[in-house]
């Protein structure tokens, strides 16, 4: 039994109706019925948030692995690629002054 936010769904024009089932037999007389006005009726199944052919189409795509992308340590997001805390560090110019003094 599928989770509650996998089941099959009628799209028309691309675009996502109400029409939402289990099993994808209750859904065949509507979409039979909706052909006859509009030829751009398909049936997806919905899961994770994504549009798929079949179940077994996203079962598939859940065993295969997605690359991971491997970033070294000087990778930073912008331009510059440093350290963004770095101008927070003291310097070591000065030598620390104890509790009193």
């Amino acid at each position: 039994m599928p989770p509650r936010y996998a089941f099959w769904t009628i799209l028309i024009d691309h675009k996502p109706t109400a029409f939402r089932a289990r099993e994808q037999s209750e859904l065949m007389p509507t979409l039979v019925q909706l052909r006859r006005t509009n030829p751009d009726v398909i049936l997806k199944w919905f899961a994770r948030g994504r549009l798929w052919d079949s179940p077994e189409q996203e079962q598939a795509a859940k065993r295969t692995p997605t690359p991971l992308e491997r970033r070294t340590r000087d990778w930073r997001p912008g331009g510059a690629h440093k350290d963004p805390r770095a101008r927070f560090q003291k310097k070591s110019g000065k030598p620390k002054r104890g509790p009193r003094g």
